[in-house]
C-alpha cells in the first residue's frame, strides 16, 4: 500500500516549517511505520555473526575462528619446513572470508606471541611497536609444541567451509590452556572480550591442583615484563582491574633507564607520553634516548636539581609507565557468549583435556583390537593351511571361499555372544574378549566379510615368510599395549597429570615469569610533581595565581596543587590555583596545601570577638573540602588573629605579649611559650591566654619540634618506607638520621627517610644507620681461590653503593650478623666431611678493620656450611641516651625594660 500525505496533518505542517518539507508517512490506519523485518533481522544475524565468527574465543580450544583457519592451513601444509606466509595467507582464504590482510594481521599476532607458531624473518617487535616485513619475506611453520598438543584429526569435529569446498574444523582438540596461555582481546557488536595472558608453568601446575581437587590462584604475566598488582584483579572477571608499571631503575641520581614496559604499550609510545609530561612541566628531564633492540632499553636524562626517586614517582603518576588493564573474560560456549572468571575457563580447559586424551585412548584401543582380531584370524588362516583345503581350492566363486574360510574360522573362534531377548547383541565390557579362542583371541567381534576379504589379499610370499613366534610375539604385543591403555583409561586423571607434568618438564624452561607481583604503594600526583609554577599574590586587589607575574612572590607551586589560605579575621579556606583568582582581601598567610598532612602544626592566638578574651591553640589542617570556609577562631562577629605562624615540623615558639596599661594593671608583658599548648583540632577554641586588651605580639625565641622524631616503617611488599605502620618498624627518625640498606650480594649504600625513595629487590638488611655498630661477615672469597674469610668492620655512610665483599662479582655473601660477641660455626664437607666443626669466636678471631680490608681466611679444607650459633657472651647493658634534635634559637628582638615599653604604647619619645 503506498503511503498516504494527509493535509489536515498540522502536527506535522508545524514540523515542516521549523525543520524541512518532510513529512513522517503513516499507514491507512493513522499510525507510523516501524521499521521491521529484514532491518531487524540483517543486524540480529550482523551482530551474531561478529561475535561468533569474527572477535570473541571459543571455550574449547581458546581460538578465534581466523586463528583457527590460520593452524588448521599450517597444518595441512606442514612438512617439516617453512612456509611463504604469503602462501599461508592465500591457503587460508579457503576457509576465511574476509581477506588477505585480516589474516596476516592475525597470523603475525599469533607468530609475535611464541608459542603455536615458529617464525623466521623479521615478524616486527612487540617491544618497539614496529611491523613485520611483507608476507612474501617471512616465513613460518608450526612450533612443536603445537603439533604435540593442537591437532588430532580422530577427536577433531568438521564442518563444510564458507563455500563448502573444503572441510575445516569446528573446533581445534587443544589439549593445554591456550586461552589463557596467549590471552586475547577482540571487539564484537554489543560486548568485547578482554583475557590476559598468564604464565605457561603455572597454568600447568594449576591444572594439575584442578585435577586433584585443590585451590590455586592465576595471575597474569606478560611478555613485556614490568610489575603487576593483582590486588583487584578478582579472578579476572568483569570489574576488576591490574596495574601494571614499567620497570625502571636508577643508573645514577641523573640517569634513569626503563628496562621493562607495561603490556600493551611500545618504547615508542612510551617515550612519546614522557615527552608530553616533560613538556607540561609534570617533570624535569633533559632528553630521553630509546636505545630498544633485543630487550627495552629507555634511558632518561634529568634535569640539574631534579631528584631521581621523586620523578621516578612522577612518571609512574603522569605517563604511560603505569597504566590499569581491566579484564573481560568472554567466550563462546555453547554458540553463545558467556562471561567466566578465569578459574572457571581453566577448569572447563582442564576437564576439555581430560576428555580428550581419554577420547584418544578409546579411540587407539578399538585401533589396537582391530589390529589384535585381523592378526588372530591372520595367524589361523596361515598355520592351519586353511588355504589348502580342498574345498577352498575347488571352491567355483569368491563366495564359496569365504564361506569356507568362514566355517573353518569358526572352529577356532568361538562366536559372540547372542543378543538378549528383545534387545541389541550384548556388547562386552571394554577391554575384554567377547571369545576365548584356543590361539589367544581374535579380537571382541563377529568375523565379517570384509576380513575374509583381507584375508584373501594375503600374497604368497607372506604366507612362505611366515614366523610363529613373531605372530605370538605381536599378539602379545597388542595385549600388552591394549592392557596398558585399559589401565591409563580406568586411572585417566593420573594419565592427565602426567601429561601436564611431561609438558611442563619438556617445555617450561622456555616461559619463565617475566611479569613481577607486587603490591604498589598509592602516588599522589600533588606530591611528586614538579614545581613548574610560581605562586604570587596581589594584597591590594585580592587576587593570587602563577599568572601575577609582576606581583608580591608566596612559593613554587605546580598546576594541580591545592592553596591554604588563611584571612585576618580567623577564616581560611583551599582552593585549588589557578592562573588568575580573586579571592579577597585582609590574606594574612598563604601556602602550598599538602592533605592528610599531621607535621605542619598551626600556632595561633586570636581575639574572640570585638571585645573579647584572647585565646591561644595549636592546630593542624589536614582533610578539608575544596572551597569550603572555616573559621579557626569560635566564629564571633569581630575576632581578629592577633598572631600566626605554620610550622612544617611542630615548631613551638616562645612569643612576648605586651598588654595595653589600665588603671590598676600591675602585668604588662607574658611571655608565652607555645610547646606549653597541647595540639588538638582545628575545630577546638584554645585555652584563654588573657582577658586584657593585647597591643603587640612579637617573636621572643624560636624553639624545636614538639612532636618528636618522624616514627619510619618499611613495606617489603611495596619496597617502600611508610610513616603509617605499615611492615617492619626502623625507629624513631630524625633531621640527620640515615637508612642503611645491605642487599644480598654484599652492596650497601644509605639513605634519608623520605616516603619517595625506591628500593630496589634482594635486600638483605634495612635498618637506622648506627655508625658505631660493628659487623662481622662470612664470605667466599673468589680472589682468594674461593676460600671462606671472616671479616670485621662498620659501614660507612654513602649514597653511592659500595660492596663488602671485594670487587670480584662472584665471591658470595654467606652470613651476616650485628651480634657483639659473634659465634660462626664451619661444618665441614666433601673428602673433609669427617673433621670435627669449627667454633670461631669472631671477637677475639679478627679485629675491626675497614669493609675494604681482605679479612682473615678461616681454612682451606671443604666447607660445607657457616652458620651462626647462640653466642657465650653477652654485652652490659647500659641506658642509651635519646638523641636530642637541634635547636636553633635566636631571638628575634632583645628584651626591652617596662618603661621602654610603656614610653612605645603611649608614643612618648625618649631622649636619652
Amino acid at each position: 500500500m503506498e503511503p498516504e500525505y494527509p493535509n489536515d496533518n498540522t502536527e506535522n505542517e508545524e514540523l515542516a516549517k521549523d525543520h524541512s518539507d518532510y513529512k513522517v508517512p503513516v499507514n491507512a490506519e493513522g499510525s507510523h511505520y516501524v521499521l521491521s523485518g529484514m532491518y531487524q533481522d540483517w543486524f540480529l544475524d550482523y551482530a551474531s555473526y561478529v561475535i561468533l565468527e569474527r572477535a570473541v574465543p571459543h571455550i574449547n580450544d581458546g581460538l578465534k575462528p581466523v586463528q583457527r583457519r590460520i593452524l588448521h592451513t599450517m597444518r595441512r601444509l606442514e612438512d617439516g619446513r617453512y612456509n611463504k606466509v604469503a602462501n599461508i595467507v592465500g591457503e587460508t582464504m579457503k576457509f576465511h572470508p574476509h581477506g588477505d590482510a585480516s589474516i596476516g594481521d592475525a597470523l603475525v599476532q599469533l607468530g609475535q606471541k611464541d608459542l603455536l607458531i615458529d617464525c623466521q624473518g623479521n615478524w616486527g617487535n612487540i617491544l618497539t611497536g614496529d611491523g613485520a616485513a611483507a608476507p612474501r619475506y617471512i616465513e613460518a611453520r608450526l612450533s612443536k609444541f603445537a603439533l604435540d598438543v593442537v591437532f588430532n584429526p580422530k577427536t577433531t569435529g568438521w564442518k563444510l567451509s564458507y563455500d563448502g569446498r573444503n572441510k575445516e574444523p569446528v573446533t581445534l582438540p587443544v589439549k593445554f590452556p591456550l586461552l589463557l596461555m596467549q590471552g586475547v582481546e577482540g571487539i564484537a557488536v554489543g560486548l568485547s572480550s578482554k583475557v590476559l595472558p598468564h604464565n605457561f608453568n603455572e597454568l600447568l601446575d594449576a591444572s594439575v591442583a584442578c585435577l586433584h581437587g585443590e585451590a590455586f590462584t592465576l595471575y597474569p604475566d606478560f611478555q613485556t615484563g614490568g610489575y603487576v598488582d593483582v590486588a583487584r584483579y578478582n579472578d579476572g572477571e568483569r570489574g576488576g582491574a591490574v596495574k601494571v608499571r614499567a620497570k625502571i631503575n636508577k643508573i645514577d641520581n641523573k640517569t634513569l633507564s626503563v628496562t621493562e614496559i607495561p603490556f600493551g604499550k611500545t618504547t615508542s609510545t612510551l617515550t612519546e607520553s614522557i615527552l608530553r609530561a616533560n613538556e607540561k612541566g609534570k617533570i624535569k628531564i633533559r632528553k630521553v634516548d630509546d636505545m630498544t633492540a633485543k630487550n627495552a632499553e629507555i634511558i632518561i636524562h634529568l634535569a640539574p636539581g631534579v631528584s631521581s626517586d621523586k620523578t621516578i614517582d612522577a612518571l609512574y603518576a603522569f605517563t604511560d609507565c603505569e597504566i590499569s588493564i581491566s579484564p573481560n573474560c568472554c567466550v563462546i560456549e555453547n554458540n553463545k557468549p558467556h562471561f567466566l572468571k578465569i578459574s572457571d575457563v581453566l577448569k572447563r580447559a582442564t576437564d576439555n583435556t581430560l576428555h580428550l586424551l581419554k577420547l584418544e585412548l578409546e579411540i587407539q584401543r578399538q585401533e589396537l583390537l582391530e589390529s589384535l582380531h585381523f592378526a588372530s584370524l591372520e595367524r589361523i588362516f596361515i598355520e592351519e593351511r586353511i588355504y589348502k583345503d580342498k574345498e577352498f581350492e575347488n571352491a567355483k566363486d569368491m563366495d564359496s571361499a569365504l564361506n569356507h574360510v568362514d566355517k573353518r574360522l569358526k572352529e577356532y573362534v568361538l562366536p559372540a555372544p547372542l543378543p538378549p531377548e528383545g534387545g541389541d547383541t550384548a556388547k562386552p565390557p571394554k577391554g575384554v574378549a567377547a571369545q576365548s579362542p584356543p590361539f589367544g583371541g581374535a579380537g571382541g567381534r563377529e568375523i565379517t566379510r570384509d576380513d575374509l576379504l583381507r584375508l584373501m589379499e594375503i600374497k604368497m610370499g607372506r604366507i612362505l615368510k611366515f614366523n610363529k613366534d613373531k605372530a605370538d610375539h605381536l599378539i602379545a604385543s597388542y595385549k600388552s599395549q591394549i592392557q596398558e591403555i585399559e589401565h591409563h583409561i580406568e586411572h585417566i586423571v593420573d594419565y592427565t597429570v602426567d601429561w601436564f607434568v611431561k609438558l611442563k618438564e619438556k617445555y617450561g624452561k622456555n616461559y619463565p615469569r617475566k611479569t613481577e607481583i607486587r603490591s604498589f604503594d598509592a602516588i599522589e600526583a600533588t606530591k611528586v610533581v614538579e614545581a613548574n609554577e610560581k605562586l604570587y599574590i596581589n594584597r591590594e586587589e585580592g587576587f593570587i595565581g602563577y599568572g601575577l607575574k609582576k606581583d608580591e612572590f608566596v612559593c613554587n607551586c605546580s598546576d594541580i596543587d591545592d592553596v591554604i589560605i588563611f584571612y585576618k579575621d580567623g577564616k581560611y579556606k583551599i582552593v585549588k590555583v589557578s592562573e588568575k583568582m580573586f579571592v579577597g582581601k585582609n590574606v594574612l598567610f598563604l601556602n602550598v596545601f599538602k592533605r592528610n598532612d599531621n607535621r605542619t602544626i598551626y600556632n595561633v592566638i586570636y581575639r574572640d570577638g570585638k571585645n573579647g578574651g584572647n585565646f591561644i591553640k595549636r592546630f593542624p589542617v589536614t582533610g578539608v573540602m575544596r572551597d569550603k570556609e572555616y573559621n579557626l577562631t569560635a566564629g564571633k562577629a569581630g575576632s581578629r588573629v592577633l598572631y600566626f605562624s605554620a610550622n612544617a615540623n611542630g615548631e613551638a615558639e616562645t612569643v612576648r605579649v605586651v598588654l595595653k596599661p589600665k588603671p590598676r594593671q600591675k602585668l604588662l608583658v607574658i611571655d608565652k611559650d607555645f610547646s606549653e599548648v597541647q595540639i588538638k583540632g582545628r575545630g577546638a577554641k584554645g585555652i584563654t591566654l588573657t582577658k586584657a586588651e593585647i597591643h603587640k605580639i612579637s617573636l621572643k625565641q624560636k624553639g624545636g619540634s614538639t612532636l618528636g622524631g618522624r616514627q619510619v616503617w618499611f613495606d617489603r611488599d611495596v619496597l617502600r618506607l611508610n610513616y603509617d605502620g605499615r611492615g617492619e618498624f626502623l625507629g624513631e627518625f630524625f633531621a640527620d638520621d640515615l637508612i642503611l640498606v645491605v642487599q644480598e650480594n654484599g652492596e650497601f649504600y644509605t639513605t634519608d627517610f623520605d616516603s619517595g625513595n625506591h628500593y630496589q629487590d634482594k635486600i638483605k638488611v634495612i635498618e637506622k644507620f648506627n655508625p658505631d655498630k660493628i659487623w662481622s661477615a662470612a664470605l667466599f672469597d673468589e680472589d682468594q681461590q674461593g676460600y671462606p674469610y671472616i671479616k670485621r668492620f662498620p659501614f660507612e655512610p654513602g649514597a653511592r653503593k659500595q660492596s663488602f665483599l671485594g670487587e670480584n662479582q662472584a665471591s658470595r655473601l654467606v652470613l651476616l650478623s650485628d651480634t657483639v660477641y659473634p659465634l660462626f660455626e664451619t661444618v665441614f664437607g666433601g673428602n673433609d666431611a669427617f673433621r670435627t666443626a669449627l667454633v670461631i669466636d669472631v671477637e677475639e678471631f679478627i679485629g675491626v678493620k675497614s669493609f675494604k680490608a681482605k679479612g682473615k681466611r678461616i681454612t682451606t679444607y671443604e666447607v660445607a656450611e657457616i652458620r651462626e650459633i647462640e653466642p657465650a657472651r653477652f654485652p652490659e647493658q647500659e641506658p642509651e641516651d635519646l638523641p636530642q634534635p637541634d635547636m636553633d634559637i635566636e631571638p628575634e628582638e632583645d628584651d626591652k625594660p617596662i618603661t621602654e615599653l610603656m614610653d612605645e604604647i603611649t608614643g612618648q619619645q625618649r631622649l636619652f
